[in-house]
């Protein structure tokens, strides 16, 4: 059934603050047309009630899917102990991979589903899910099999990436270029068989893996069709950002410590950096991303939870919002676009949500809110009124 969507002050999603008062026509979870009025011949009319309407957000990164819990680490970093101190001392990713590997798929379905609904209560209608915390080619494979399973369950658009290349587990230790050829590239050929990848990823850095030994990896994801992106400089220059550049990858990820370089880079690969400021916030960074060197080269930013165990527990992308403003001083127009467009963009998505536009899915949030900026300058308030997804709502 045709629906028109009447009496709603419409942020379509493309950088800028100033909600117009359009109309919005959905026909088979699609929108077919945007405009001051509508042909309403025929349609059901939903009226808004005067609320903003957005484009259903879009969490770009997250480890939304793993075992355990790591609040422990949380307690150490507070003592003084850092980030690669505990990963050296076999905490941190290795140690989610322990809990992990001890879960079924049913009980990583389980212990996902509140961080999904916490996520989908703020408005969000498309995430991203990475694999990354098993190590192990079946623990892998079944990580994105509760991914796919996750969609299934909720009203959401699920996109997973293969990040087996994420650290070492204690077998593989000082051997990074054996554990790729052994897992990461072998797991990734039987994830793509059994349909459960849509992009590859991996960990660029010194606790995790160097340039060289990950690309092989991207270039058997090329080799099978499959985009790449990388978490890159975040607690060093490690040289990712290149890689990921001369691949082409979709999205380069943290960026802390990328330089202007690195930015022209992403420009000439039309890679969308993704900025994560729950992690810089927890693991009390000051190293901010080069977000002046990212706009003046034109890169689209995007923002996302990063939500995972131990650098970034956070299921709000709301406050995200605030942390992108307040940390690294976007606007609210850049903080909107990073969690609906360059989001989307980031995840080839472009083209099918992100913004309200003839063409797209019908995904979009309703929010009992006077300005686009009461969405970002909030601290622990949630003003959305309805979230819709693919022409429902949810």
């Amino acid at each position: 059934m045709k629906k028109a969507w009447i009496n709603g002050r419409v942020l379509t999603g493309a950088e800028g603050t100033d909600p117009q008062p359009l109309e919005i026509l959905t026909e088979a979870g699609r929108i077919v047309d945007l405009a001051p009025a509508v042909d309403r011949n025929g349609a059901e009319l939903v009226d808004c009630g005067g609320a903003l309407v957005t484009p259903a957000l879009v969490d770009c990164h997250t480890h939304l899917v793993h075992g355990g819990d790591r609040a422990r680490e949380f307690e150490m970093r507070l003592d003084g102990a850092s980030y690669e101190d505990i990963a050296r001392a076999g905490g941190g990713i290795v140690s989610t991979m322990r809990a992990t590997r001890a879960c079924s798929v049913d009980d990583l379905v389980a212990s996902a589903l509140p961080r999904l609904d916490h996520l989908l209560a703020e408005g969000v209608g498309t995430v991203e899910i990475k694999s990354g915390y098993g190590l192990r080619i079946e623990t892998e494979l079944d990580m994105l099999r509760a991914a796919r399973r996750l969609a299934e369950l909720r009203p959401v658009r699920v996109v997973t990436s293969w990040l087996a290349a994420h650290a070492l587990p204690e077998d593989y230790k000082g051997r990074g270029a054996d554990y790729v050829a052994d897992v990461a590239i072998p797991g990734l050929e039987q994830a793509v068989a059994e349909g459960l990848v849509d992009a590859v990823d991996g960990f660029c850095e010194g606790i995790a893996f160097t340039v060289e030994e990950l690309e092989p990896l991207f270039e058997a994801a090329r080799a099978m069709g499959l985009p790449v992106k990388l978490h890159a400089e975040q607690l060093t220059r490690s040289g990712g950002t290149q890689l990921a550049a001369r691949h082409g990858a979709l999205s380069v990820d943290h960026l802390e410590y990328a330089t202007a370089e690195d930015a022209a880079a992403m420009a000439a690969a039309g890679s969308v950096a993704v900025l994560l400021p729950g992690a810089y916030y927890m693991l009390r960074e000051e190293q901010v991303p080069p977000v002046q060197a990212l706009r003046a080269a034109g890169v689209p930013i995007a923002l996302a939870t990063d939500c995972n165990p131990g650098t970034s527990p956070v299921t709000s992308i709301l406050m995200t919002l605030n942390m992108g403003a307040v940390l690294y001083r976007l606007t609210v127009a850049e903080c909107l676009a990073g969690v609906t467009a360059h989001a989307a963009r980031a995840l080839r998505l472009g083209a099918e949500t992100g913004r309200i536009a003839p063409g797209l899915s019908a995904d979009f949030a309703l929010w009992d809110a006077a300005l686009p900026a009461n969405l970002v300058n909030r601290i622990g308030f949630n003003p959305l009124k309805a979230r819709v997804f693919k022409g429902d709502f949810v």
